[in-house]
């Protein structure tokens, strides 16, 4: 706009003054009214120091020889440097490597597969599981006891669980099919999720669960996030006001499991499903729960409104899904 207004006063007052007037800088008026015309550029002659096409070549075979292939310049360069040889500099062998882009790791390696994020859905008891296995400290250092626990998702509720003295498939696949069993899963309903540790990646598992046609999950490496439900009942376990700093013995942490379980199934008002207790959400009686606590908050209502200045209060929903790694679903303007 400025250059527009100097082009108009020029003619009447000037470039410079109407650069002065307009606090334009004037060579910069004069350089886009005659802009400079490009230099050509002298091609650049090879330094005298610098190798040969015949040496860059011969220093290219031999990186790509057998014997250094799978060796860094570095390497090669010092053991030439032992042999009575020198060929280039180990800068000069990463520049011509750099050139042919191999400055990579040359050699074929084993890579880690992309592991897909595992997004789950539950909508009923029984439907998906999430099982992993704890360790419980022993009376003495270094010894451990092993807790295995089966937690419905959508409920909340422990279907299954054992303490014993190592981590074992075997016991992992005993566990899952007497859960199995006693809650009446049928083929093709159920998924069970763990995470990747050596029991739950087992061949008895994955065969176990193939015959009672379950399917399988995992979560990623490293992403305990992955297995959110089962980490979080561990954390309850773990920060009971009774918990001990050791367990005795197996027996000792047989009996306190056994009386977390049926406080955890029974007994604690869960704020993931309502806070109504896991038993009561899986066998089907949340709903009857939720209208009595409804009538029962009407009543108070009733009253003394004048104490409820929300409003009419209403019991905590219940819970209708329960996901695992819920995908994103961001609505798109239009």
């Amino acid at each position: 706009m400025i250059e527009r207004t100097v082009d108009e006063l020029s003619p009447l007052v000037g470039t410079r003054p109407a650069c002065r007037a307009l606090g334009a800088a004037s060579a910069t008026i004069y350089r886009r009214r005659r802009p400079p015309e490009p230099r050509p550029r002298r091609p650049r002659s090879a330094p005298v120091r610098a190798l040969s096409a015949a040496e860059r070549e011969a220093v290219l075979e031999l990186l790509h020889s057998p014997r250094f292939v799978d060796c860094s310049p570095a390497q090669v360069w010092a053991t030439l440097l032992d042999e009575g040889r020198y060929l280039a500099s180990e800068r000069t062998m990463y520049r011509l490597l750099a050139a042919n882009g191999e400055v990579r790791e040359r050699r074929d390696q084993l890579r880690h597969p992309a592991y897909q994020r595992p997004e789950l859905l539950a909508e009923r008891p029984n439907e998906v599981w999430s099982w992993d296995i704890s360790k419980l400290l022993g009376p003495a250092k270094w010894t451990y006891y092993y807790l295995y626990m089966i937690l419905d998702v959508f409920s909340r509720y422990a279907v299954g669980w054992t303490v014993q003295q190592r981590e074992s498939a075997r016991v992992a696949e005993a566990l899952i099919a007497q859960a199995a069993e006693q809650q009446q899963i049928r083929p093709g309903a159920l998924t069970v999720h763990a995470d990747r540790g050596s029991s739950m990646t087992s061949k008895p598992v994955a065969l176990l669960l193939a015959d009672l046609g379950v399917l399988k999950t995992h979560s990623r490496p490293y992403t305990s996030t992955d297995n959110p439900y089962s980490e979080a009942q561990f954390r309850t376990l773990k920060y009971r006001p009774a918990f001990p700093d050791r367990f005795d013995s197996i027996e000792h942490a047989r009996a306190f499991c056994r009386e977390f379980v049926d406080w955890y199934n029974n007994h604690h008002r869960h704020s993931g499903i309502g806070l109504m207790t896991p038993a009561s959400v899986h066998y089907g009686r949340a709903e009857q729960l939720h209208d009595q606590r409804a009538r029962v908050l009407a009543a108070a209502y009733a009253a003394m409104p004048e104490r409820f200045v929300r409003g009419s209060p209403r019991p905590p929903a219940l819970p209708t899904a329960a996901w695992i790694n819920k995908p994103d679903t961001k609505e798109v303007a239009h």
